[in-house]
Formats: structure tokens, sequence, C-alpha cells
């Protein structure tokens, strides 16, 4: 017998954490959180998400064994000021065994009938700076501290319950030896002198500070026009800028400002953590810290993370200076591999964008939906 239970205490939320880690146990592929962080995610007197936003987690218990888990997330500015009757549900993981997904999905399905929603679209986190979609191709790859692994049999669960493929996410990577000077250096040289633009680098993260809350607010003019997206509130601004950008290096952060010092293109990377990440195996203590400090200063991975230009300076190759600062710093970094997050396969400009460096396809995911 299957029974769904509740999480909602301290011990039970790290239960909910901790489940991924037995069934990926000795998967080389799967990358483990830090728990405490996912913890802190949950917690509705840190998160700032959830002043627009709840959650609720379930996980399946069978022979007194976890073997499911799922997050039933509801986001009420997507519902209010977008008109989007979409139930959200993320952090689904289970063992090969329909009656427990399909068990947890009916939990959330019964959430959504309640607030009177209109469908379900899964996984996905609160907001657009969480990881999505199941992946569907490339499981044989590592994956990366933004991005959720899964087995293959998680797709074939969707679909056996009526699912359809809502989005579709594509995950390339490329040689940085793909990233050749000259041309971007050349284009780089006219549009500074077009547009009076200068690139923004940076060695100390202080100096990065004044300039994040224009980064987000030009995150939320420039991803606006793609579908189902949620614009960061102020107070998660500061919540993100606290709790991610002191920890990145600052040579990974690129800004392109024009002659009134307004931004109007902006890039984060970060080194991969990954393998950093498996050897931390969850815990910042007492060497989980050490294995991620060690991959910051060394690591040959870059991974994209975002990637943002002013809608009224798109289609104008304004990427070509950015690109530019990065092929400096990475040529001193020895950064080998450039690696991009989940990109929406439908979004043609990103692609064109990319091009000339020959990217990869390594990998696929989608989100999945069903009408409640």
């Amino acid at each position: 017998m299957i029974t769904i239970k509740e999480m909602i205490s301290k011990k039970e939320l790290k239960q909910f954490v901790q489940f991924p880690f037995e069934l990926y146990k000795n998967n080389p592929y799967w990358v483990p959180p830090i728990i405490n962080d996912e913890l802190e995610s949950f917690n509705k007197d840190i998160n700032p998400v959830f002043k627009h936003a709840e959650a609720r987690f379930f996980v399946a218990i069978k022979n007194n064994k976890i073997v499911g888990r799922i997050a039933a997330i509801i986001n009420f500015t997507e519902i209010n000021n977008q008109n989007l009757k979409k139930m959200r549900f993320g952090w689904f993981d289970f063992i090969d065994d329909i009656e427990v997904s399909s068990l947890l999905l009916s939990k959330v399905e019964e959430i959504g009938k309640h607030n009177q929603l209109k469908f379900m679209e899964g996984p996905v986190g609160f907001s657009n700076l969480d990881k999505v979609g199941v992946l569907t191709a490339g499981f044989d790859h590592i994956g990366t501290m933004v991005t959720w692994y899964n087995y293959p049999y998680y797709q074939d669960h969707f679909k056996q319950m009526g699912f359809t493929v809502e989005k579709e996410y594509l995950e390339n990577k490329f040689p940085f030896k793909n990233v050749v000077k000259e041309p971007i250096e050349r284009v780089s040289e006219i549009l500074k002198k077009r547009y009076e633009l200068t690139s923004l680098n940076f060695t100390k993260t202080t100096d990065i500070m004044p300039y994040i809350n224009k980064m987000f607010d030009l995150f939320n003019k420039s991803y606006a026009s793609l579908p189902s997206f949620v614009p960061i509130s102020d107070i998660e601004i500061d919540y993100f800028k606290r709790k991610y950008i002191s920890f990145i290096n600052p040579d990974y952060i690129k800004f392109v400002v024009d002659k009134n010092d307004d931004m109007i293109a902006f890039a984060i990377t970060m080194p991969s953590f990954s393998r950093a990440l498996q050897k931390a195996k969850g815990k910042l203590l007492p060497f989980g810290i050490f294995h991620l400090l060690k991959a910051k200063r060394e690591s040959k991975d870059a991974i994209f993370y975002l990637i943002g230009v002013r809608p009224d300076y798109q289609n104008k190759g304004i990427h070509a200076l950015i690109f530019l600062e990065y092929q400096k710093t990475f040529e001193k970094l020895g950064i080998v591999n450039c690696i991009r997050t989940p990109e929406l396969a439908s979004n043609k400009a990103i692609a064109a964008v990319w091009k000339n460096f020959s990217p990869e396809t390594y990998k696929k995911r989608c989100t999945f939906r069903k009408d409640i």
C-alpha cells in the first residue's frame, strides 16, 4: 500500500530534500544540491517568493520508506497579473512505479481544483530563475547545479498518465576555442562607436553590487516576451543578491552600458560546480566548502547562466561585446568548454546569438501539461 504524506516540519522537509540522494545513489551524472540551501528555499520566513506564492510538499511512502516526492506550487503573480490559471509542480522524483507517480500528481491536481485552476505544468520551480524540465535526452552527461537530473522512465510515466509536452528546452555546449577573437573584436569596436557603449569588467564583488538592481530590472524587460515569464520582484532581487552574487567569481559577470551609464546588456556565467557538488554530498561542512572553492578557482568548464539585452538593442549584435570580454577572461582562466543552461527550443533569437560558435545540443528536456 502506498500512502501520501505532507511534509511540514523541518525534519520532514529534510527527508523530502534527501530522498534523491537515495534514488540516485552511485549515479555518476546526478549532481546533488546543498541540503541546507534547499531547506532555505522552502522556508517561508527566508525565501521572499512566498510573499506571492505558496507551496506544499508531499512524499509517497511504501513499506515505511519514501519512494517519491513532489512540490505543489501556486504563483499568485502568474495567476492574478497574467491571468494564467496554472498549478505548478516541481521537485518531482519517484521510483519506477506508475502508482507512485500517479498518486503524487493526483495530489497536485486536487490542490489545483480546490483553487479553481485550469491546468497543471511541471516540473518547474517558483519562478523563471529556478530549475525546469524533465530530462528527455542526454542521460549520460553530468548535470549542472541549475538543472534537475532524472532517469529515462520519468517521461514515460507522464505519457502514460495523459500529460502532453508543453515546452521544450535545449542544452548546448561548445569548445571555448570556437570563440574566435578577431571577428567579434571587429564587430564590437563598430558597435561601441555607433551606440557609444562601454563594456564593464570586475575584479571585486563590491564593485558589482551597485549594478545588480539594474541587471534584474533588465532581466525582467529582456525576458518578458517569453512564454510563462514571471517577473522577479524587488524583494526577490535583494534575496538573490545576498545569496548568490557574492559567491560568483566577479570575472564571470559582464555588463554593457550606454553613455548615460544605463545598462543595455548583461551576462552571468559560473564555473562548473558539478564535480565539486558530487564530492560535497549535499554538505558544506566539514569539507564541501573546500571542494566548491577549488572549483570556483580551477574549473575549466564555464556555465552560461543568464544573458539579456534591452529590447530596443536586440538584433543589433550587442552580444558581441559580451563575448569579446569573455574571450579575454576565459583565455586567462584556461576555460576549455562553454556550457549553456536550458533554453526554450522556440527561442529563435537566442539560437541566432550562439550559431557562430557551432554549438552541440547534448541534452533535451521539457515540461508536461495536463488540464485539471
